[in-house]
């Protein structure tokens, strides 16, 4: 280990930077995952065992906090890696058992919601999950530490057509339930054959009519009347466990 000039720059889409002790440790875990370089208190250096092909810096918390958006909580450790290799979507239908759950995500573009997705997915054994490339966040230190280490374990496909998609979905015998506060249908009527894919919408706009209309059915989640919604990522959860337990 050595002590160089420290960087304030905060990554990019071809080079993001990760941080946070659950993070950066599933990111070190993931033979698929290149991490480049690290930065690290003495302590958590200690904590995270990086391999010596990866050079590690030596900082303190007030430096680290500069290298991270908005002082964000990194926990003594930040790396920087390349991302993930693609996805691609029929490879991940094509590996799928015979009952399974895909998730399908319409322009989520929050990266804190996407994380939040892909730990619920992880949670409950979802083979992975589906956005449009040009409408979905890059991965970034935001998106992995709320997703707590399933960035690295939940296969990602991004897809130029989401329609075009919902169609090779359907196809490989995906029952597809969009997500949907105004059906009068809910998610356990929905629920029934072996392979189930979820399709949810950006808050506030929802599923686009096209997407809606490449569904084999739309539910609703079984809220109360208080409630007008969930937030895209505890809908996502509620409706994983609905999927498990059919």
């Amino acid at each position: 280990m050595s002590r160089r000039k420290k960087s304030h720059q905060h990554g990019s889409a071809n080079r993001p930077r990760l941080w946070g002790k659950h993070a950066v440790a599933a990111a070190l875990d993931n033979p698929a995952r290149k991490v480049l370089r690290a930065w690290a208190t003495r302590d958590a250096a200690a904590a995270m065992r990086f391999p010596g092909s990866v050079p590690v810096t030596f900082a303190d918390v007030a430096d680290l906090g500069r290298m991270v958006p908005h002082d964000a909580p990194h926990q003594g450790v930040v790396i920087e890696v390349d991302p993930l290799d693609e996805v691609w979507l029929g490879d991940l239908l094509g590996d799928a058992g015979e009952r399974a759950v895909l998730l399908v995500l319409d322009q989520v573009t929050d990266p804190h919601n996407v994380g939040a997705i892909l730990r619920s997915a992880a949670a409950f054994g979802a083979i992975g999950i589906v956005t449009q490339d040009r409408h979905s966040p890059p991965e970034s230190g935001a998106l992995a530490k709320a997703a707590s280490g399933a960035l690295e374990h939940v296969p990602w496909a991004r897809v130029v057509n989401l329609a075009r998609a919902l169609e090779e979905i359907g196809e490989a015998g995906f029952w597809r339930i969009g997500l949907a506060g105004d059906s009068d249908m809910e998610i356990k009527e929905a629920l029934g054959p072996p392979r189930i894919a979820l399709v949810l919408g950006a808050e506030g706009p929802g599923l686009r009519p096209n997407t809606r209309e490449h569904c084999d059915a739309l539910a609703r989640l079984p809220i109360g009347s208080a409630v007008e919604s969930l937030n895209v990522s505890n809908a996502a959860a509620v409706a994983l466990y609905a999927a498990s337990v059919a």
